[in-house]
């Protein structure tokens, strides 16, 4: 065994992930998760089941571990911070007070001098009858949501009216886009300008939640140029170490804005395991670890599936070719728009 163990915050697919590429570098992994059924605790070495915010659990967690990472971004900042003091947290706790809020995150990205969607702070419903002109928009809760959740589409200014939110909570009112297409870009960086940037994932929603990505994506490379360009920017101005996804609209005359940035390992990357040589989690690992940057290598053109919901169960009983390589989460509970598991398909 390695003498070097990582800390991993949250137990879901992501985490297991992480775990797996751990262990190809024969490094160690303890999960905290608040869910005492996380399946990362499955391919972990420890796992540690306690609130987030349980300081005497956390404690016990610091003790355990000589880095820690997290797998999604909503661990409270609080405890990042505590962890922090104690034992390296990389990507950085700082980080996630941006990208935690979209206010926040949408202003870091224009600062850079990258373009977003056009955007304004809604506070009260007040606030959206002075701003019809960004409808058609979404409006979304700054903190929390993810796969559609706190989001409200207003098609025209008489939806405002049937709005049934607590404005107490933060909002932000984004222009729809015109959309003609939405791809990821993924990236580890492991110091200024160090970085291995994956080729661009193109990516299609159903209700709200990913459901197909591809290798290559169908977009043209000046837009590959520019994409990649402001990944690099805002990897390298976050002072980022690790595996981000900085996520893409492009509208039909081919405009280019940032959606989100997601800073950990991401969902549309789960083909980078069977299409390159070095996966994002590896390579999140190696970069966290300062194992240093190797030679990245795409090996295949890929799609992935994810499976959601009920969804799983034939995929549990399919056989597979020897290019299909299907991913089963290992969730107790199947829930309706719950990712239970993906399957990738390569072209040898």
């Amino acid at each position: 065994m390695s003498e070097l163990t990582i800390g991993i915050l949250g137990g879901g697919q992501l985490g297991s992930l992480l775990c797996l590429g751990a262990k190809k570098l024969n490094i160690n992994t303890v999960i905290y998760c608040d869910d005492k059924d996380a399946p990362a605790q499955n391919y972990a070495n420890a796992f540690i089941f306690g609130d987030y915010k349980d300081e005497i659990k956390i404690k016990d967690f610091i003790n355990k571990v000589d880095i820690v990472t997290y797998e999604f971004e909503n661990i409270p900042f609080e405890t990042l911070d505590l962890i922090n003091q104690f034992k390296e947290v990389k990507p950085k706790p700082a980080i996630n007070k941006i990208v935690q809020h979209r206010l926040y995150e949408k202003d870091f990205i224009n600062k850079c001098n990258i373009g977003t969607a056009r955007y304004v702070s809604i506070k009260e419903k007040s606030d959206l009858n002075s701003n019809i002109k960004l409808i058609p928009g979404i409006l979304k809760t700054c903190r929390l949501g993810y796969d559609g959740k706190g989001q409200y589409k207003l098609n025209n200014p008489s939806d405002i009216e049937n709005l049934n939110i607590d404005f107490s909570q933060e909002y932000i009112l984004e222009k729809m886009i015109n959309l003609k297409k939405e791809f990821s870009i993924i990236l580890t960086r492991f110091s200024h300008s160090v970085h291995s940037v994956y080729e661009p994932i193109e990516n299609e929603h159903e209700n709200q939640i990913l459901k197909y990505s591809k290798i290559p994506a169908d977009i043209d490379n000046k837009i590959v140029s520019k994409a990649k360009d402001w990944a690099s920017i805002i990897a390298d101005d976050l002072d980022y170490v690790g595996t981000i996804c900085v996520e893409y609209f492009m509208d039909r005359n081919d405009n280019l804005y940032v959606n989100e940035i997601a800073p950990r390992v991401h969902n549309s990357g789960h083909l980078t395991i069977n299409s390159y040589n070095i996966s994002q989690f590896e390579n999140h690992i190696r970069a966290i670890c300062g194992l240093g940057k190797q030679e990245l290598k795409k090996l295949h053109d890929a799609k992935m599936i994810n499976i959601i919901g009920e969804e799983i169960v034939s995929y549990r009983s399919k056989k597979y070719s020897d290019n299909e390589f299907f991913f089963d989460y290992g969730k107790k509970e199947i829930k309706a728009n719950r990712k239970m598991g993906h399957l990738t398909v390569i072209q040898r």
